[in-house]
């Protein structure tokens, strides 16, 4: 990571965030910078893992995937090894878009991504309720996204 983001750093994370990839010459003079200044620090905030990738945001439903379910996985047992399958089960689940380990009611939270609920029913059935250290789950269909795929609310000084 960088030692300290300065105000051009934060204003070239605030475009890219919102903007994505765009030409050097053009964000530079954005930024109040010559393009060689601003590639530079383009490189080192790639370089130290603040810019982690650039990505093509997709419409789900355009693609065919209309129907997000969030859902709260608890899991029997707390070992090291359960966790570290099932974490690994998560990740090699391509209708899983998001995985988080949280605290509360359940051990993880899913978001999942699907065409449709007959979709889903066959990925919990199928798949979900098939992992040994699964012991109770709690699907939460999405009716309407509100807000996603935000940029993230760069504080002033980090």
């Amino acid at each position: 990571m960088l030692e300290r983001l300065d105000d051009f750093d934060r204003r070239i994370l605030k475009i890219l965030q919102t903007e994505g990839r765009m030409p050097n010459s053009e964000l530079a003079e954005r930024v109040g910078l010559s393009p060689t200044p601003c590639l530079r620090r383009v490189k080192a905030l790639e370089r130290s893992g603040v810019i982690k990738s650039y990505r093509a945001i997709l419409d789900r439903k355009s693609v065919g995937l209309g129907l997000t379910i969030l859902v709260g996985i608890k899991v029997d047992g707390h070992r090291d090894d359960n966790a570290q399958a099932i974490q690994e089960a998560f990740c090699a689940m391509p209708e899983v878009i998001e995985c988080h380990l949280v605290s509360g009611e359940t051990d993880f939270l899913l978001q999942v991504a699907v065409p449709d609920l007959e979709s889903y029913e066959k990925f919990l059935l199928g798949t979900l309720l098939k992992l040994p250290m699964v012991k109770d789950i709690r699907s939460n269909v999405v009716i309407r996204t509100v807000k996603e795929n935000v940029p993230l609310p760069l504080p002033d000084r980090l």
